[in-house]
């Protein structure tokens, strides 16, 4: 799907495929070419969506411009030198963007950004909900900030709205995580087979969780790295405007600081696995003890009912009158004071 966006005035403003529009002509001698132009000017386009293109769309917004479209395969290329590169006069610039990350099952998408003059084209084969937010504000009287028909401007505001869907979601996670802490630390009592399948199942949450924050510190790399690179730009390749410049050092910013509170998450994430396999742990060796404990009260008891029911035939207490009850009693006695003991010390 191709979609094609035009500056009007203070917004954005759709524009069908087949209807006539301007492209920016290149700058001669320090002013625009407008001879060319009708008496009645069409909208300038700025920007070029292209959303699952086919590649009839790829080639006619290649030919277009005259640069060549990267496919799938080269979007997910690892490589620096092949997300972050020049060539036919424009700045191709790849990203990893975070998908639904409302649904519990996050995706990184890598979404393109073509810069080439004052027009932009973005290349992405999912839907990341930042741009459509994105969209809505620019379509508004003076929504999105856009003060001039530049691509770089629109860019700068679509990663500022990825930012911000990432701070959000860092937000909604860290709530996320203080529920899954008190549900760590909270002293309700309860079975100990019951209590080991809880702490289980919120290992099984806090490893989600912590995939989670992975996933989104990832994206926010790849966003410091293609800020950083467009801002490098300046004075070398290219002179930004004062407002670009001021967008790249607030998205900077911000990017860093997301990147330090993700970091804090996911030390809290590993403190939350660590104690809750440290719980675990508990439990289990207060059930062993239980059963160690029961072994060493009941051993006393053991070796007078051994002693008494050897069978030799002569024993002192055999024919006494009151040698079962005595038995009984030395039993429950060495029984008793192991538990006592045990007690004192601290040990139950």
């Amino acid at each position: 799907m191709l979609r094609i966006h035009a500056y009007d005035l203070d917004r954005l403003v759709p524009v069908a495929s087949d209807l006539p529009v301007a492209v920016p002509a290149p700058v001669a001698d320090g002013a625009l070419a407008v001879s060319a132009l009708p008496a009645e000017v069409p909208p300038t386009v700025v920007w070029y969506d292209l959303i699952n293109p086919t590649p009839e769309e790829e080639r006619t917004v290649g030919e277009t411009l005259g640069i060549a479209v990267p496919s799938i395969d080269e979007m997910e290329d690892i490589e620096l030198s092949a997300r972050l590169y020049q060539e036919d006069g424009a700045e191709f610039m790849t990203m990893t963007v975070l998908t639904r990350p409302d649904a519990g099952t996050p995706r990184k998408v890598p979404v393109t950004f073509i810069v080439k003059g004052q027009v932009l084209v973005t290349v992405r084969h999912a839907e990341p909900r930042p741009f459509d937010a994105f969209l809505a504000r620019a379509r508004k009287p003076n929504g999105a900030g856009l003060h001039s028909a530049s691509g770089e401007l629109i860019m700068t505001g679509l990663v500022e709205a990825i930012i911000d869907r990432m701070a959000d979601t860092l937000e909604r996670l860290g709530t996320e995580i203080d529920q899954i802490s008190q549900s760590i630390f909270s002293a309700k009592a309860a079975k100990a087979d019951k209590k080991t399948r809880d702490l289980q199942e919120l290992i099984r949450e806090v490893g989600q969780k912590g995939e989670f924050i992975t996933v989104v510190r990832e994206s926010l790399v790849s966003v410091s790295r293609v800020v950083a690179y467009y801002a490098a730009l300046d004075g070398v390749d290219r002179k930004l405007s004062k407002e670009l410049r001021q967008r790249l050092k607030l998205l900077q910013r911000d990017a860093t600081s997301l990147g330090d509170h993700s970091a804090f998450l996911s030390g809290k994430i590993n403190f939350l696995l660590d104690a809750t396999l440290g719980l675990i742990n508990l439990e289990q060796n207060q059930i062993i003890k239980i059963f160690s404990v029961a072994a060493v009260v009941f051993l006393p008891p053991t070796l007078v009912a051994s002693v008494y029911g050897m069978n030799f035939a002569y024993q002192p207490e055999l024919q006494w009158h009151y040698g079962y009850p005595a038995a009984i009693g030395l039993m429950i006695v060495s029984m008793i004071m192991p538990y006592v003991y045990f007690k004192r010390k601290g040990w139950l």
